[in-house]
């Protein structure tokens, strides 16, 4: 069963000095790339081709059918993904403010009951895996759940090309294997949820609160 992914880059940096500039494309490339070479399919979601309106306005907050085409494409996009990879660097110990912002502007409905993978990068040591600790409770949220392996790239411009490809110098059967157990267990629960959307629909048995803040309360 063919799988559809969306793989979100979290950066609007053009430059990085003095490494290669939009370090973070690099590694969203390599996602797509490695998910592209079997039966699924990935789309990369970057947010320097998406144009938001200067006041904060998410794609819920329009009536319907009157949201700006490109947002409304993306919520659709968003809606029949059967999971995504979320691609950050690190912020202050933190995911990037770009990804946060991308991924506000849409309700937790169209991401719910579907599996994410986190990717953290950096140009230094540690491959910015402390932001991967705010993510697992910032999707959790969102309701695509992060499967429990994680891509973490430090140096990440001494690893891939500008193409998302592996540098020469560097063992590119250990990389794929490495990218292979996160993307992995990604497959298999994608596979899993979407097999059991199926079986049952879940926004029948537990809608989305859409009314008031109030419908999260205990009675």
């Amino acid at each position: 069963m063919a799988l559809k992914f969306l793989v979100f880059l979290g950066s609007i940096r053009d430059s990085t000095p003095p490494h290669p500039a939009r370090l973070g494309l690099r590694v969203a490339r390599a996602c797509v790339a490695q998910i592209n070479q079997g039966a699924n399919s990935a789309e990369l979601i970057d947010p320097l081709e998406v144009k938001f309106t200067s006041i904060f306005k998410p794609h819920f907050s329009y009536a319907r059918g009157k949201a700006p085409s490109q947002l409304a494409s993306l919520a659709e996009a968003i809606q029949h993904a059967d999971g995504y990879i979320m691609v950050s660097p690190e912020y202050n110990h933190n995911m990037s403010p770009a990804l946060a912002h991308l991924l506000n502007h849409f309700g937790s409905s169209l991401f719910s009951y579907k599996p994410s993978a986190i990717v953290t990068y950096s140009a230094g040591q540690w491959g910015g895996v402390r932001a991967a600790v705010g993510m697992r409770s910032f999707l959790s949220e969102l309701g695509c759940l992060p499967v429990s392996a994680m891509l973490h790239i430090p140096q990440a411009h001494e690893v891939l090309n500008e193409d998302g490809g592996f540098l020469e110098s560097v063992d590119e059967e250990a990389w794929k294997g490495y990218f292979a157990r996160t993307l992995s267990q990604l497959d298999w629960w994608a596979s899993a949820t979407k097999n059991q959307h199926v079986i049952v629909d879940p926004q029948k048995i537990m809608p989305a609160f859409k009314k008031a803040p109030s419908q999260r309360n205990a009675p």
